[in-house]
C-alpha cells in the first residue's frame, strides 16, 4: 500500500481506477492501494450472522452520531485516525465485561455492599443488581453507583436476608447501545 503526501497529482482523489487501484484518503494523506478482491463464493451461517451484525452496527452508529451530546461523547473518545462513527461501530460490537464481583462486605444486612468490576470500551451505563433466596423469591434489586475514580460499581443492601445459604446475586450491566452483560454468583 502506497501514500502520497502533498503530491498535487494524486492530492484528495479517491476512488477505483479500473480494475488495479483504489485511491483512499485518510486523515490528510491519499492512499494508495490494489482493487480489493470480491468475494463470489456462499456465505456460512456465521458470516451471514456476522455481516448483519455489521449492518446493526452502522445502522446505530449512523443514530448515535447524528445525536448532538451522543457524537460529541463519541468524539472527545476517537484517537486519531478514528472518527466518532468508528468508535460508535466499536461500541456496538462490544458488550460490557463483568470482571469481578466482591460478595466479601454482604452479610445480608442492610447498609452491605456488593462491589462489581465492569469494563466496556466506552462506557458502562447502569449496574443492577438482584438478590435471590434459594427458593427463587426475590430478596431486593436496584442499582449500583460508580465508584469514584474506578471500574468499580458498589451496591448497597436495602433489605435484611436472614439466610445466605444457596442465595443468587444476579448482575446486570449495560452500555450505551443497550448490551446486557449478566452474570451469577451463588452463595
Amino acid at each position: 500500500m502506497a501514500q502520497s503526501k502533498n503530491n498535487i497529482i494524486t492530492h484528495g482523489l479517491s476512488g477505483k481506477v479500473g480494475d488495479l487501484i483504489v485511491f483512499r484518503n485518510l486523515n490528510g494523506k491519499t492512499i494508495v492501494a490494489s482493487k480489493p478482491k470480491e468475494y463470489t463464493g456462499e456465505l456460512s451461517d456465521a458470516q451471514k450472522a456476522h455481516q448483519k451484525r455489521f449492518q446493526q452496527a452502522v445502522l446505530y452508529a449512523k443514530s448515535a452520531i447524528a445525536d448532538s451530546t451522543t457524537n460529541e461523547g463519541y468524539k472527545n473518545a476517537a484517537e486519531k485516525g478514528r472518527t466518532a462513527f468508528n468508535v460508535a461501530v466499536a461500541d456496538f460490537l462490544n458488550a460490557p465485561e463483568i470482571s469481578e464481583v466482591n460478595l466479601e462486605k454482604y452479610t445480608g444486612k442492610i447498609g452491605d455492599t456488593i462491589g462489581v468490576t465492569v469494563t466496556d470500551d466506552f462506557s458502562v451505563e447502569e449496574i443492577s443488581v438482584t438478590i435471590q433466596n434459594a427458593d427463587g423469591t426475590q430478596v431486593e434489586q436496584g442499582l449500583a453507583k460508580k465508584a469514584s475514580g474506578s471500574l468499580e460499581w458498589i451496591y448497597t443492601a436495602t433489605a435484611d436476608n436472614s439466610s445466605l445459604e444457596g442465595d443468587k446475586i444476579i448482575i446486570r450491566a449495560s452500555d450505551l447501545p443497550g448490551h446486557v452483560t449478566e452474570r451469577e454468583e451463588l452463595f
